[in-house]
């Protein structure tokens, strides 16, 4: 029977892009520069496949941005109208009363003015007449019209995205945490919680980020691009033509400046962490610092990291400052160009005068949606990226599903067997080899060795938070596999080495045990585990809200708190992790009087480093080097001067005589 722990069988995995790029995010939050998607167009497409469900609103909603954009592009155009309606008034009134219009452009050109007679020769002139304001009046209240029509489309496309996204989000988040639920135990046991959390959290609210902003905006802006350069051709295709000879400028600008920024940013955050870790190392070692007078030095390192975080912030916020600048510039020698053919095309009666005024309007809106559509990208890459972390947790091997068809008195015996168990967290290295050994009712199994042998991986196997490769484990002659997991875990409390109390009063925590439990029988659990006798004289008694972590109360008073919701619990099966390792002596005798009262009339496993606690344990398996090499109670396993008599001399009659005797005793970890 050969053990390693996981520790052992699992080497150092190097960080991949992903997980660094979490990292970042952990480290400096919001300032911390957009994840990239590693497989971008398979996890866009599923991303958008999320919608689905909601496609008929999803089709309203572009409906909407349809129309609203429609209504926005056609508006310059009309409004170009008014400006005709102005000019013609203007020139009419210079008309006197009686000179036809044909006589007036005859004129014009005989002065040799033949640009102005060609522009007004277009027009419907009346002669002394000023400007037409009725008309006029009309065509304002046109465009205002439009424009407002367009803006409620805009806020109805707002409201329904909105009412889409989080419908979305909401079942994405039902997904995450039914699949939580399901994963098994080595899942999170192989990774990082910081980064479970954050994909069920940051990442999530990353989609929802993408939706609502990134791929509503992308929709408008490219609809709005495409609708300007439509209608910018019809007004003129040659103001046009200058119009789009400034986007490969801009695109080749962009691309220049961009890369270059992308390598000073990579620097920046690069300096960034290191300056971040040496203030999180000088902080956490002040005191250390301060024996042994490095404050000097500390100060030191930190002006080195500091300046060259400041070189390396300057230099990528001055290069990517000149984007905006540069793409302006380009923008602007566009617009000069548009100026003046625009202004010699009118002058010659080639275009009317509204509509080189339309037109300058949709040369300058034209650049806005193009640079929302490029900051909008870095977004929808972010919200892509975080989608693909989500979906690698959604797709996550499960554990193995319920095949039960046996189910337990409500009140079990107790009555646990190994038989030829074997066990192991990888393929390639085994564990556990035909362990076979008995846990009769109501008797207590103690569990002692060294640091890393293996001890808690045979209270989970009972607990099934892992499946066996071979062997069964039975439970009153059921084998496990046959029960739920949940009726399984019914039958069992647990006490871990961690008292983990949630934020609520010590009523709601010890009642967590049984939810459908009285006030009287929590007060019960509570005195019978010595949790009544400190409660009481706290200010608020039962009703003492435990703050986060539950740091208002002692570590003794919180394990107490862990053994009367185990104790309220009643469970057949009990397993006390190291319950007692993190106290003080004189607790410990209390936390092992409630021990004693919970271990009452029930199986139990107790798993302890202090042999003082466990002395009068039925039966105790001694594992050592990665094999159980004695079981049998504390008498029998003194008298027999092995494994179990060492570890006892260790912590009783002082060091051994050769350390490296018991070194060698202490598998490597």
């Amino acid at each position: 029977m050969a053990f390693k722990t996981k520790k052992e069988q699992e080497p150092e995995v190097e960080l991949t892009e992903d997980e660094l790029n979490m990292k970042l995010d952990d480290g400096f939050g919001d300032m911390a520069p957009p994840r990239k998607a590693q497989h971008f167009w398979p996890s866009a497409k599923r991303l958008l496949s999320l919608l689905a469900p909601e496609k008929v609103l999803l089709s309203v909603v572009f409906g909407f941005v349809a129309v609203a954009v429609v209504l926005n592009v056609i508006a310059p155009k009309i409004l170009g109208m008014a400006m005709d309606v102005i000019f013609a008034g203007f020139v009419g009134a210079q008309m006197p009363e009686g000179v036809p219009q044909d006589q007036m452009v005859a004129g014009l050109r005989a002065d040799g003015q033949d640009d102005l007679a060609e522009m007004i020769s277009g027009m419907e002139l009346v002669p002394g007449a000023g400007v037409d304001f009725q008309q006029l009046g009309l065509i304002i209240a046109i465009v205002l019209a439009m424009y407002f029509v367009a803006n409620a489309f805009m806020w109805g496309q707002g409201y329904l995205l909105n009412k889409l996204v989080m419908r979305v989000v909401y079942n994405l988040r039902k997904a995450v945490e039914d699949k939580l639920n399901r994963l098994p135990l080595n899942y999170f046991d192989t990774r990082q919680r910081g980064d479970v959390l954050s994909r069920v959290t940051n990442d999530v609210d990353n989609i929802q980020t993408a939706l609502q902003q990134a791929f509503a905006q992308l929709v408008q802006s490219a609809l709005t691009v495409i609708g300007i350069v439509i209608m910018m051709f019809v007004v003129s295709w040659q103001l046009a033509l200058i119009a789009l000879v400034a986007l490969p400028l801009s695109a080749v600008a962009a691309g220049i400046i961009g890369v270059r920024s992308q390598k000073l940013f990579k620097h920046q955050w690069k300096a960034t962490g290191t300056l971040n870790g040496q203030i999180e190392e000088a902080f956490s070692g002040h005191d250390l610092m301060k024996v042994f007078g490095r404050e000097d030095d500390a100060l030191k390192q930190f002006d080195a990291k500091n300046e060259d975080l400041y070189k390396a912030s300057f230099g990528a916020q001055f290069m990517s400052g000149t984007i905006f600048p540069v793409m302006n510039f380009i923008s602007y020698l566009a617009y000069v160009g548009i100026a003046v053919v625009g202004g010699l095309r009118v002058a010659s009666g080639q275009m009317s005068l509204g509509d080189a005024t339309a037109f300058i309007q949709y040369s300058r809106e034209f650049t806005q949606p193009l640079g929302q559509i490029a900051g909008m990208a870095n977004q929808l890459q972010s919200g892509v990226a975080s989608a693909e972390r989500t979906f690698e947790l959604l797709d996550a091997d499960e554990q193995d599903p319920e095949t039960a068809d046996a189910h337990l008195p409500e009140r079990a015996d107790g009555h646990v067997e190994f038989h030829h168990v074997s066990f192991s967290y990888s393929a390639e290295t085994s564990l556990i080899e035909d362990l076979s050994f008995d846990a009769d009712p109501g008797h207590t199994v103690a569990i002692v060795g060294p640091t890393g042998a293996g001890k808690t991986t045979l209270v989970n196997l009972v607990m099934r938070f892992y499946e066996l490769d071979s062997g069964r484990i039975t439970l009153d002659g059921v084998d496990i596999t046959d029960l739920s997991r949940s009726e399984l875990r019914s039958k069992a409390g647990m006490v871990l080495q961690d008292a983990w109390l949630f934020n609520g009063s010590i009523m709601d925590n010890i009642r967590y045990g049984r939810l459908d439990a009285t006030d009287e029988e929590v007060y019960a659990a509570a005195d019978a585990t010595y949790v009544d006798r400190f409660v009481r004289a706290l200010p608020d008694g039962y009703d003492t809200v435990i703050d986060d972590g539950g740091t208002n109360v002692s570590a003794g008073e919180r394990q107490l708190i862990t053994i009367a919701r185990a104790f309220l619990a009643n469970p057949s099966l009990l397993i006390l992790d190291e319950a007692t390792s993190s106290v003080d002596t004189r607790t410990e005798v209390l936390v092992q009087q409630a021990m004693n009262a919970l271990r009452t009339d029930r199986t139990s496993f107790v798993i302890a480093h202090r042999l003082s606690t466990i002395r009068d344990a039925d039966t105790i398996l001694v594992m050592e080097a990665g094999r159980i090499v004695e079981q049998g109670n504390h008498e029998e396993l003194i008298e027999g001067q092995g494994a179990y008599y060492r570890l006892y001399q260790s912590q009783f009659a002082g060091p051994a005589e050769d350390p490296d005797a018991v070194t060698d005793s202490i598998p490597a970890v």
